[in-house]
């Protein structure tokens, strides 16, 4: 090409981008199909079965910040393009947050416990609680010990509203607890975990059904998940549930409260200056899309990269979520970004404008 065809090209380019609305720019959406792809998600496969999509494309970087210490490679599902699409992006860390969706602290010790015999909470088993409380333990916590530092936030999602228990042992989006406080905290939080009683009714011997339709009337009397007060008791989910005890909190996390609503937590990450939010927790199904740090609302303000393996979901019928996660997981793709642990990288920090 001619030096004079070059600076043609050149000053068209520069045009163009001229005419760009300010802080916007226009995405080349080029997909360039993937040979030979790998298994996504295959590093934990007792908690997310590998998705297996033959169908794969890349496509340029989205997310490209200037001065980025954060590679966030990720994924999507398109139907219409009829295939997995891989995105590279490069973060700044200080605009963004890590959250964890309702790491319920039960069967953990702290005090908060299933009741019995037939009482039902977080995974609904005290078996299944412990083995999520391995996947809080082995891929959550050392995710957040190896990124705490490089990111602006760690937030913690949990049910009701802040309680004077809570608030001596955790930062909230409206104080943070005294040194004095987040010593007694726990002893306070152990005092009034263990004064509730932990007994329900048993699951019924017999009960009355109609002859036309039983079905109906057995699945009224007898549901497949009741949490409420005739299995758990009265005021179970009036206690101050604890950050699980396997993900070591730090004084500067923050955690949030489903019952406060999702303006107060919008508002709490624009004023910190986070743009984008790396989303893990439990369950993928349910409170991880649904609840108020949940993808479903947090992608209509920020960039979502629901981190595949930092998350479980719920499995009724089967020894471990493998292959529920990974379903729940590739549903969230129709919605948002897809990564996983081993994809977050820490990069050296550099001075570059952002891609257009």
């Amino acid at each position: 090409m001619s030096r004079i065809a070059l600076a043609i090209l050149c000053l068209a380019a520069c045009s163009a981008r001229a005419d760009e609305p300010p802080g916007r720019r226009t995405y080349s959406n080029r997909l360039t199909r993937i040979t030979n792809p790998q298994p996504l998600l295959a590093d934990h496969p007792t908690f997310v079965a590998p998705v297996k999509g033959r169908e794969r494309f890349e496509a340029p970087p989205l997310i490209d910040d200037a001065d980025p210490n954060l590679s966030v490679r990720s994924w999507r599902f398109s139907y219409n393009a009829r295939g997995i699409i891989e995105v590279p992006n490069r973060l700044r860390g200080d605009q963004t947050a890590i959250v964890v969706v309702h790491p319920w602290g039960i069967d953990d010790g702290q005090g908060w416990r299933t009741p019995q015999p037939a009482g039902v909470a977080f995974q609904c088993t005290p078996e299944k609680n412990a083995l999520v409380g391995r996947h809080a333990r082995e891929i959550i916590n050392p995710f957040l010990r190896r990124f705490r530092s490089k990111v602006g936030l760690v937030l913690y999602s949990l049910p009701g509203t802040e309680d004077p228990v809570r608030r001596k042992l955790y930062r909230s989006v409206r104080q943070r607890p005294t040194d004095e406080d987040r010593r007694s905290g726990p002893a306070v939080l152990a005092r009034t975990l263990a004064a509730f009683r932990y007994r329900g009714q048993q699951v019924p011997d017999r009960f009355s059904v109609s002859k036309d339709t039983p079905l109906v009337e057995y699945f009224q009397q007898f549901p497949g998940l009741d949490a409420g007060a005739k299995y758990n008791n009265a005021g179970f989910w009036k206690q101050p549930i604890p950050v699980h005890r396997a993900l070591q909190t730090h004084t500067d996390d923050v955690v949030i409260y489903d019952g406060e609503g999702y303006a107060l937590l919008r508002g709490f990450l624009k004023k910190n200056g986070i743009r984008h939010v790396l989303l893990t927790g439990y369950n993928t199904d349910m409170c991880v899309c649904s609840t108020t740090a949940g993808y479903d609302n947090l992608r209509q303000d920020f960039n979502v990269f629901l981190v595949g393996d930092a998350t479980v979901a719920t499995f009724p019928g089967q020894p471990d979520p493998s292959v529920a996660t990974s379903a729940a997981v590739a549903f969230a793709s129709l919605k948002v970004m897809i990564t996983q642990v081993s994809w977050v990288k820490s990069i050296a920090r550099r001075q570059v404008g952002s891609i257009r």
